[in-house]
């Protein structure tokens, strides 16, 4: 993107993101790459950046576990690797086996699954590959320390098993020589030492020529002597020998294996710029999650459509402090193009612009911005920023022809893909002169298709706004009747400077508002009160719409809680109509139960029956329901007249009546709550609470 003036970054604050962005990173790649960097025009790079940076938000989010924990900053490490006849140390080939091994875990987190879920960071390794060989070198060579492994040769083992035993033969020449003159006292508290690598004995100076040796100095205060005793300068001189061959040895080997590897030189460069891409995506989702950064809709084309947007700056300060930060939210496009905001000074005028302007900054290099995410951003080409005094004295330029230098450059080079920022157009001349120079500035932006945004208190560039096609008011909302700015914009209307206002609440003597007001032309006095007075109105009908969109939602929560209400009443009523359905299902099995305990019965009267017919019809009056009843009924009838009920007990010899069929049986025995009761010639088991005892009717 083009920037104009050079200090547009600076005045639009955007040195102060890249810091808060640089002081997230922790590798070099990423410090380097946050300190430079660039506002991009191509869209798909733009999509990329902001896409990876959201998906990494996402992660932190989730408290997902993402493998770029590596920050060891080896790039010069891995160019000396690439020299021919050079040779990294043990030390160095760690720091190497842990990048390798950090993108090994890379590669496998980004599995068939994430691959898809993660498009955009799977980007940062699509072009690249793991080698495995790589770790494997290493380990053939180093332990876990850094150390050449004996198996690293079959010569630095030959050398070590040699050191080794050359080194327990010292050791133990040397006690025997320590322990005999310990006992005649030469010895001093230390024992012995080592000097250039050589066992020695510490002795005191007044016994040095007593032990027969090589003398290799003595400490400070004189007061100790370390010789070398002759009985041992021999097995020094092998293990020397062999320490200096075990050396050899080492280095030969780490050449070795540097030489061998040399050829993923550029390989590891790249694995060692994916980790900084990581940490660098990483860096700017914490950033995004600080300033409650968002990925809104980009489109390739002049156009802003902002809801809730805010300075990220302001945000993170307010959030410190405790204080609440006021949203943006506009729209300009190609039907609005250009938005006048007017109002008094500290009402948060030139705020908004910088928000707008930092925010878009922000998009165009990949890092989410603070705005609603249903929010729209286009990509555009140019900024251009006029914001505070430019007086310049290197160019002996006065206030007025400074502003009026950026004009010239803003008309001569603003196109349909330009966005600008003029704060205070046409200030710094004769209000009029100035006013008139202003409507022509902002006519030519206008035709060249430039999106903006102006500040003004110019009354004529209010008015220009109502008659211009592409021009729009808006003003900053003022509380008049505490004398506080509300930081709020107001798109569609222009504001009032609230001048008079200001001074009558401010205490100014009244007789000198008076004779300003003289001073001022009638109908500009009363303009300027129709704004006033139009820009309380548009706040009172503003807080009346949030008082009722407040009802609609105290509404719709009560809605919802009915249908709650509801939804439980038929949850219950459904239980008890199963509940119901369940009692009428018992009811039937009982019913199923007691018809085959009677067919089972009937099953034995007809084995034990002579007259079969009589067991027939038993069936089909158990069988035939509604032809039992007719039948019973009948049956009752006849019966009624027959016989009556009468009070008695169930006894061995009663006539009883069955309640159930009306049938008349007589009993003939008794068994517990059960009696046995003749009924023609079938005996049934029925219950004694089933029968009524009965007698005949005495005929007249």
């Amino acid at each position: 993107m083009k920037l104009y003036p050079e200090s547009a970054i600076t005045q639009l604050e955007f040195d102060k993101v890249k810091a808060l962005l640089n002081a997230h990173c922790k590798t070099e790649y990423a410090k380097n790459k946050a300190i430079a960097l660039r506002v991009h025009n191509r869209k798909e790079y733009i999509l990329t950046e902001l896409q990876q940076t959201h998906e990494y938000r996402l992660l932190l989010q989730m408290a997902m576990y993402f493998p770029n924990d590596y920050v060891l900053n080896i790039s010069k490490d891995i160019k000396l690797l690439g020299i021919p006849g050079s040779t990294l140390t043990g030390e160095q080939w760690m720091l190497v086996r842990k990048l390798a091994e950090s993108i090994e875990k890379i590669f496998r987190w980004f599995d068939n699954d994430r691959r898809t879920g993660y498009p955009a960071l799977s980007k940062v390794i699509a072009e690249s590959y793991y080698e495995k060989v790589i770790i494997e070198l290493i380990d053939e060579v180093l332990d876990e320390y850094g150390n050449v492994k004996d198996t690293a040769s079959d010569e630095l083992q030959k050398i070590r098993m040699g050191l080794y035993k050359k080194r327990n033969e010292l050791r133990r020449m040397f006690d025997k020589v320590v322990s005999r003159l310990s006992k005649a006292g030469y010895t001093a508290d230390i024992d012995e030492s080592f000097s250039n690598g050589r066992r020695v004995v510490a002795v005191f100076s007044e016994y040095k020529r007593q032990v027969k040796g090589i003398l290799h100095g003595e400490s400070d205060s004189r007061k100790t002597a370390f010789v070398e005793p002759e009985e041992t300068i021999p097995l020094n001189n092998e293990v020397f020998a062999l320490e200096n061959d075990e050396r050899k040895e080492v280095m030969r080997i780490l050449r070795d294996l540097t030489s061998r590897l040399s050829v993923y030189s550029s390989l590891l460069a790249v694995y060692h710029d994916i980790v900084g891409e990581f940490d660098f995506i990483r860096a700017k989702a914490r950033l995004g999650i600080d300033m409650n950064g968002n990925y809104p809709n980009v489109v390739d084309k002049a156009h802003i459509e902002l809801k809730d947007a805010y300075h990220p700056l302001l945000y993170l300060y307010n959030q410190k402090s405790g204080k609440p930060t006021i949203p943006v939210t506009l729209t300009l496009d190609e039907q609005h193009r250009l938005l006048i905001i007017s109002g008094p000074n500290a009402g948060g005028k030139t705020v908004t612009m910088k928000t707008i302007g930092l925010n878009q900054l922000m998009l165009q290099s990949g890092l989410l911005v603070p705005v609603h995410p249903t929010s729209q951003m286009g990509i555009f080409r140019q900024l251009f920023i006029h914001i505070g005094d430019t007086q310049s004295i290197e160019f002996e330029l006065s206030t007025y022809s400074s502003h009026l230098m950026h004009m010239k450059y803003f008309i001569e080079n603003a196109n349909g893909k330009t966005m600008f920022f003029i704060d205070e157009l046409g200030s710094g001349s004769d209000p009029n002169l100035g006013g008139a120079f202003a409507e022509v500035i902002l006519e030519e932006l206008a035709r060249r298709h430039s999106l903006g945004i102006v500040t003004t208190h110019y009354l004529n560039l209010k008015v220009m706004a109502t008659r211009t096609a592409g021009i729009v008011n808006g003003a900053m909302a003022f509380d008049e009747v505490h004398l506080q700015p509300l930081y709020k914009l107001m798109v569609g209307k222009p504001g009032s400077s609230y001048t008079f206002s200001i001074a009558e609440r401010i205490g100014l003597p009244q007789q000198l508002i008076s004779r300003a007001r003289k001073l001022v032309d009638e109908d500009h006095f009363r303009l300027d009160k129709l704004l006033n007075r139009t820009e309380q109105d548009l706040q009172q009908l503003d807080k009346e719409k949030k008082e009722l969109h407040k009802l609609l939602r105290e509404n719709e929560k009560l809605k919802k809680e009915m249908e709650q209400v509801i939804h439980k009443e038929k949850h219950l009523q459904q239980i008890a109509l199963l509940k119901q359905q369940n009692k009428i299902t018992e009811d039937r099995i009982e019913y199923l139960k007691d018809m085959e305990r009677k067919l089972r019965q009937i099953v034995l009267e007809w084995r034990k029956a002579e007259d079969k017919t009589v067991v027939m019809k038993q069936v089909q009056n158990l069988l035939f329901k509604k032809k039992e009843q007719i039948v019973n009924s009948k049956v009752a009838q006849k019966l009624e007249s027959k016989y009556r009920e009468v009070a008695g007990d169930i006894v061995v010899g009663a006539k009883v009546k069955l309640k159930k069929n009306y049938q008349v049986g007589e009993v003939k025995e008794v068994r517990g709550r059960r009696a046995i009761v003749q009924i023609g010639v079938i005996p049934m088991n029925v219950d004694i609470t089933d029968l009524t005892v009965v007698e005949e009717k005495k005929t007249s």
